[in-house]
């Protein structure tokens, strides 16, 4: 090698694959999170026929309360608040009903984060 590429060499800065892809998990399990939490919103509301807290003539249900259930990605486990509703059983669209691994969405959340879509 020249002199030229070494003095190149020397600036570049190594990179932890490992901490990287730790990194990257980690952002795109908040950021899985936060969006399921979004949509598991807006369906309890569409169901429910109102916004959280909110009175209206055309309510058909309403909340009552949350439980706990457990998705894998491959970014790792994720915890997410399901809401329960009274008169109703309260089903995701997205995830179908005791499915514990779903990989569509998650990939779908990577393509957009890499193609640099923020909302």
């Amino acid at each position: 090698m020249s002199d030229d590429t070494n003095k190149h060499l020397n600036n570049v800065v190594p990179i932890d694959e490992q901490a990287l892809q730790g990194h990257l998990n980690k952002v795109v399990l908040k950021t899985v999170a936060d969006t399921r939490k979004q949509m598991l919103d807006v369906e309890a509301d569409a169901l429910v026929g109102a916004d959280r807290y909110e009175r209206t003539e055309t309510r058909k249900d309403d909340r009552s309360g949350s439980y706990t259930r457990k998705r894998h990605t491959r970014a790792g486990e994720l915890e997410l608040k399901m809401p329960k509703l009274r008169k109703q059983t309260f089903e995701m669209a997205v995830i179908e009903r005791y499915r514990h691994r779903v990989a569509s969405v998650e990939e779908a959340l990577i393509e957009m984060y890499l193609a640099g879509v923020s909302v």
